[in-house]
């Protein structure tokens, strides 16, 4: 394996020789830091730990101080440990974009938007229960039947209703990478990453 740490900067379109139009999303990743080596002969497992953005000092405690201070780099907002990373890499070196090539597949990892408390229509996709009658309002958007009758009486587990939407862990797999700007640390992944602008984003192999 080999990855990165990066921080999604927006979206834009890189037109091919063929004339074709590819929707990309700009990642700023790295220049990520290697701030601890794990073997199976010390830890019982390969590993890589990498870290990614600077942290201002009065906000790392002593203990993350120290422990950046062991690969002589200031404490990092992000850190990250990949188990048998393909790379080989000391205690300190730096790792960018550069491990990547262009037409490269690869998963990038992120936390979709936040959403909030939701109803049925916008978190499942629901018609809603239909239009307004006699005696009855405010129903358009509502859920419908929720439970059985006099049997179970009760709702049953996993049956879609309103709650909290967003804020999970997805990973998209198979992203091309379409260019890379070595010079701003910049990679152009084909298609859409989750989360919001500045969200941070993992790269890998």
């Amino acid at each position: 394996m080999k990855a990165i740490i990066g921080k999604k900067v927006g979206m834009t379109s890189i037109f091919g020789t063929d004339g074709k139009q590819t929707a990309c999303t700009i990642i700023e990743a790295g220049p990520c830091v290697v701030t601890q080596v794990k073997t199976k002969e010390t830890d019982g497992y390969n590993a890589l730990q990498i870290a990614f953005g600077d942290k201002k000092d009065k906000h790392a405690t002593a203990a993350e101080k120290n422990h950046f201070a062991k690969a002589n780099t200031p404490a990092k907002k992000i850190s990250r440990e990949f188990r048998d990373y393909s790379i080989e890499k000391i205690l300190g070196e730096s790792i960018t974009v550069e491990i990547f090539t262009e037409g490269e597949k690869v998963d990038v990892v992120g936390t979709t938007k936040g959403k909030g408390f939701q109803g049925v229509v916008k978190r499942h996709g629901f018609s809603g229960v239909g239009q307004q009658s006699h005696g009855q309002h405010d129903r358009q958007r509502a859920p419908g039947s929720l439970g059985n009758s006099s049997d179970a009486s009760r709702v049953m587990k996993g049956m879609r209703m309103a709650g909290r939407m967003g804020g999970d862990r997805v990973k998209l797999k198979g992203l091309q990478v379409v260019k890379i700007f070595p010079e701003k640390n910049y990679i152009l992944v084909s298609g859409s990453v989750p989360g919001h602008n500045g969200a941070i984003v993992f790269i890998q192999k």
